[in-house]
């Protein structure tokens, strides 16, 4: 128990792990707004194809 609690005290005050969150979150933001991207482009891309098939004899 010991040893944990020695484990635990110096994760709490290494600053290196708060960074690791920050840079965990902001990945994951980026992430989503990735596929947020994505996911509109094929969309509009999707449509402008069926317009453009629709127009051609």
């Amino acid at each position: 128990m010991n040893r944990f609690s020695i484990v635990a005290r110096r994760f709490r005050d290494d600053e290196n792990g708060a960074a690791m969150v920050e840079y965990t979150v902001l990945l994951g933001i980026i992430t989503v707004a990735v596929i947020a991207t994505v996911v509109l482009v094929g969309a509009w891309v999707g449509t402008q194809w069926t317009t453009l098939q629709a127009a051609l004899p």
